[in-house]
């Protein structure tokens, strides 16, 4: 492995890096991280999403929804050097954290985000090559620049590379 800086990407936030950085999001409860990679350029890109969708909130904090910080996670992408074309896709998160008694499926908010990640992605016709969603436990993620690998380490001690 190439020695490089690691880069945090906080909640509702959105960092782009080139090899041989890596980034990392701790703290992925209903929360998805969306990692993109070029591997051509080696350009990587995360956002950490909170919420399905923008809409109804007067909040400017683009990475925060799935519906806009996909998009600006692609256009940060390309402002750095990566092509659409090449990208590959993958994500962690989206676990269902809290039991609730009903069936409301507002209160869902991990498999929705998941949903509408995979919606913004297919947007873009960007490929997932690998995931690890749903549960309910919380994830730590680290992308790699050098080749694309997501690290997952789950708060109980788990960990898989995607």
């Amino acid at each position: 492995m190439i020695a490089g800086q690691v880069v945090h990407v906080g909640m509702a936030d959105l960092k782009v890096v080139h090899c041989p950085d890596r980034l990392r999001s701790v703290g992925l409860g209903s929360c998805v991280g969306v990692a993109l990679w070029d591997p051509q350029t080696k350009v990587a890109g995360l956002v950490h999403i909170m919420l399905p969708s923008a809409e109804g909130f007067t909040d400017a904090t683009r990475a925060k929804f799935a519906d806009t910080g996909v998009d600006w996670l692609v256009e940060m992408m390309q402002q750095n050097g990566a092509r659409v074309e090449r990208l590959r896709a993958k994500m962690a998160g989206g676990a269902q954290m809290f039991t609730f008694a009903g069936k409301n499926d507002l209160l869902k908010i991990g498999p929705r985000n998941v949903d509408a990640c995979r919606r913004a992605l297919a947007k873009w016709g960007i490929p997932m090559v690998g995931e690890d969603v749903g549960g309910s436990t919380g994830r730590t993620i680290e992308l790699h620049s050098e080749d694309g690998r997501l690290w997952v380490r789950t708060v109980r001690g788990g960990q898989i590379v995607l």
